[in-house]
């Protein structure tokens, strides 16, 4: 039985858990506010940002899992001590790093985005993540840590939490069969990452040696444009005819003046205006896993909305 260690318990840090505890693994999870949780996952409470203190915390740790996601409009300033403390605790330890990353450090949108695209954004969120994996990657190159990253697009599924765009305030509404009304734009091609799939090659990132030194998409089904997944869930609901809205930006930009999420949100439209989808066929072959069809992703989710919510 290995050890794994999640840095995390938001909708990430929990998907994975579930699924390596489910696995007959042996799980701890770090976070500030530590357990309790439920199953047989082990809780506790650190700052993931000090080095020394997780260090002595993972002793024997076979993976370190890197899932803490700050508050989105904290990002540059909370995440890039959270990653120096995971590299120097698995630096220390021994233990493989796996970075749960995004597609933000892309510069190109528009057009598909691959692994050896360049990590040239210049909105501060991305350049964030870009500096990262950089970082990441160059103490990996100079022996100091075996790291890889497994960088998803937005996610959805079960246990998707108010920071994902198709999570319950997308779902709330459109199953309830009321205007799901949405900050970003609906009508252009998505990639959209089921969270059970990001888990798997987390997993499959940290058991295989080949992915080490490297970044990696998950495996991600056909790219739909928001209107067409809300689509999706009202027909398998038997929901009405989905109604999605995008809030004009002249509100959005009045409501960023008090709200800093909404104005980060903001600041990264391109997103949503212009395609936004990845590639993954290598790290398919790369890491053996394979992309959940839509008609399961969305069966997976409706049926974790009336089950009772799962905790870690």
């Amino acid at each position: 039985m290995a050890r794994h260690v999640v840095l995390g318990k938001g909708a990430v840090g929990s998907t994975l858990a579930h699924q390596l505890v489910g696995q007959g693994e042996q799980v701890l999870v770090v976070s500030r506010s530590g357990g309790p949780g439920r199953g047989d996952v082990e809780h506790l409470a650190l700052d993931v940002t000090d080095g020394a203190a997780l260090a002595r915390a993972v002793v024997g740790a076979d993976v370190v899992y890197h899932c803490a996601n700050p508050r989105y409009d904290r990002w540059v300033t909370d995440w890039p001590p959270l990653l120096a403390g995971a590299l120097d605790a698995a630096a220390a330890t021994g233990a493989v790093l796996v970075v749960a990353g995004n597609l933000y450090g892309y510069a190109t949108h528009g057009e598909v985005m691959t692994e050896t695209s360049p990590l040239d954004a210049t909105d501060s969120k991305g350049a964030v993540r870009a500096a990262m994996w950089r970082e990441a990657e160059r103490r990996h190159r100079r022996g100091e840590v075996r790291a890889t990253e497994v960088r998803a697009a937005d996610y959805l599924g079960p246990l998707a939490d108010s920071q994902a765009h198709a999570g319950p305030r997308f779902l709330d509404p459109l199953l309830a069969g009321k205007v799901v009304r949405t900050l970003v734009a609906v009508d252009q091609p998505h990639s959209w990452t089921y969270l059970p799939d990001f888990a798997r090659a987390l997993v499959a990132a940290g058991a295989t040696p080949e992915a080490w030194g490297s970044a990696w998409h998950v495996p991600t089904a056909e790219p739909l444009t928001f209107r067409e997944v809300a689509g999706r869930f009202a027909a398998a609901a038997g929901a009405p005819e989905p109604r999605v809205r995008q809030l004009p930006t002249a509100v959005l930009r009045a409501v960023g003046l008090v709200a800093p999420v909404v104005r980060e949100v903001l600041a990264v439209g391109d997103h949503f205006a212009r395609p936004f989808v990845m590639s993954t066929e290598a790290s398919q072959r790369v890491l053996g896993t394979s992309a959940t069809p839509w008609p399961t992703v969305v069966a997976e989710t409706l049926a974790a909305r009336a089950a009772v919510p799962a905790a870690v």
